[in-house]
């Protein structure tokens, strides 16, 4: 008997969670996450990791930027963590615990860090984790991975991650000392940062609507209010 979840049961599942409809320009944001998320969840080579878990809430909270009414995101959030069996808290905490770290080192050190080339004991939970990592052949690398490892580079020098080939270099390094495709590590990156930029833009284009909208709802309400001028004699 198969009891793999389905994408079916996971989407069930998230909307037995948050009862709320999602606004529309993010429904599609959230519904590829999970789906997303659910795939790694029943692939027998993933496995979960706190650069993962970054990548997870920079993705979550950078797409949802905007999102109204603003006390649904943690919902949204929390239901999508709980519909791939996983613990939302864990995922913020282990978030936060990572972009604290990265703030507190050089982006050269982090880099050499994330390359393997050096190890700082700073973090033993995360050291093992890269040395699992670059031990292991058949690790599953995601998306959301490689947004946990930018996001990470981020933290540390957020003008780094700026500079094309700064930014270039850096990921040729982590690449290599974690024995991932420098390639589809780059490629997954600039179709983030594309994909950021388009929801930049849709949010702007729906503010503006929404704006043009309300003046015009504005103008008909004041003409509608408006005093009419009594007839004269002559009429």
């Amino acid at each position: 008997m198969n009891n793999v979840r389905t994408v079916s049961d996971t989407k069930r599942t998230f909307y037995s969670l948050h009862t709320r409809p999602i606004n529309t320009i993010y429904r599609r944001v959230v519904e590829e996450l999970m789906v997303e998320m659910h795939l790694l969840s029943v692939n027998v080579d993933f496995s979960y990791n706190s650069i993962y878990a970054l990548g997870v809430v920079t993705s979550f909270d950078r797409f949802m930027q905007g999102y109204q009414p603003e006390g649904d995101k943690e919902s949204i959030f929390n239901a999508l963590c709980q519909a791939v069996e996983q613990e939302p808290q864990r995922y913020r905490q282990e978030a936060e615990r990572l972009q604290n770290l990265a703030k507190s080192l050089s982006v050269n050190d982090l880099t050499a860090w994330l390359g393997q080339t050096t190890n700082l004991d700073r973090d033993p939970d995360l050291q093992a984790q890269l040395q699992a990592i670059a031990n292991n052949p058949n690790f599953k690398y995601s998306r959301l991975f490689a947004i946990g490892l930018f996001s990470l580079l981020e933290f540390s020098n957020p003008e780094l991650v700026k500079d094309e080939k700064q930014r270039t270099e850096a990921l040729k390094t982590v690449a290599a000392g974690l024995k991932l495709s420098e390639e589809k590590l780059n490629k997954d990156l600039e179709l983030y940062l594309s994909n950021l930029d388009k929801m930049a833009q849709a949010l702007i284009v729906m503010a503006d609507m929404l704006s043009a909208d309300r003046k015009k709802r504005e103008q008909r309400k004041q003409q509608s209010t408006a005093p009419v001028a009594p007839p004269t004699a002559n009429e």
